[in-house]
Order: C-alpha cells, then structure tokens, then sequence
C-alpha cells in the first residue's frame, strides 16, 4: 500500500536479431526438451548474484530477488550444489534469494521435492511455490510440502474469467494461506 519495493524476481527474455523480443512460453518448453533448461536457469541465477553483489558493495537498496527453477532442475542431484557454489562465488547472503519452484514441478515427487527445500531451507533459501492454482494438486501441494511463500497463477486475475467466482476463489486461497502462516504474492496484478 505504501508502494515501497519488497521483492523482485528475474526473468528471462530472447531478444532475437530478427523475431525481436521472444517470450518464454515460446521457448522455455524447447529449453525443456533439449536439457538447456538447466543451463539456462543457472546463468540466471548466476546473474542475479552478481546484481545482488554489485548492489551490496555500492550499498544499494536491496530487496530479495526471486529466481525460477524448472523441475528438470530440482530434480538433478547436483541442483542445490551449483547454487552454492555460485551464490558463494559471489559471497551474497542466501537470504536475498528467493528459490521459485512451480506447482508442476511437484506432481509425482512430493517426498523428493519436500527433502529439496529443506535443503536449501539449511542453506538459508526462502522457497516459493511458484504458479499455484495452475495445476491439479494445489490443496495436496499446499498441505504436503514445505514451501515459504505461495505465489498465485496470473489466471486467478484474468479479466477473461467470471471474475465472482475467481475472486471467490482467490479469498479463499489467500485465507487458507494465512492460516497456514504462508504469504501469498500475486502475479500478474499489472
């Protein structure tokens, strides 16, 4: 309400010579299939790093910067060792990094995906549970892994859907959510 800063998250664009600005729902998925996905997220990540460094040594305002992460990433055994080994390259408080992991990602592997954040929890990582409400298993992922904060799916604000019934889901959620302590981030309130 204040208008004050209190996150950010990076994202990725292709800024193509010829097609222009090309956005990731018409690349990410082929990023998926190849296994450049990983490639992709980690120099990502490694450049909000160095942000959060440059803003750090100048005394900047720094606020914490949420990153995405696909389930081909999670799912790597050597996932959380790449982030620390970056994130110490640049000596930047885990704290400042906000680890988005989307609701798909969970299907099929919630005791897996569960001992995933609690490592990066031991790290020191806030995990969001990105894209909520865009899958099947939302109440089962809210009750059976430990994410930190629920950022909802853009569609719950779509102006396309009945808007009564979306904002009566969307309170809803947002209650459930408080009475598990969890904050909720709206996406797509632009």
């Amino acid at each position: 309400s204040s208008g004050k800063l209190i996150g950010a998250e990076a994202l990725v664009r292709w800024n193509h010579p010829d097609k222009g600005l090309v956005q990731p729902g018409m690349f990410i998925p082929i990023f998926e299939n190849n296994g450049f996905i990983t490639k992709l997220d980690l120099y990502v990540f490694e450049n909000v790093c160095a942000f959060l460094k440059y803003s750090i040594d100048n005394k900047l305002s720094i606020v914490p910067v949420s990153t995405n992460f696909s389930r081909h990433d999670i799912f790597k055994t050597d996932f959380i060792d790449n982030l620390e080994i970056i994130r110490k390259k640049y000596d930047v408080p885990a704290k400042y990094i906000r680890v988005e992991i989307t609701e798909s990602a969970t299907v099929g592997g919630s005791q897996y995906v569960n001992d995933v954040i609690k490592k990066l929890h031991d790290c020191g990582y806030i995990v969001e549970m990105d894209d909520f409400g865009s899958g099947y298993s939302s109440l089962n992922v809210l009750k059976d892994i430990d994410f930190d904060i629920v950022k909802l799916d853009m569609k719950f604000l779509s102006s396309e859907s009945d808007n009564k019934r979306g904002g009566t889901i969307l309170s809803s959620v947002v209650r459930m959510a408080q009475w598990l302590d969890m904050p909720v981030i709206a996406e797509g309130v632009e």
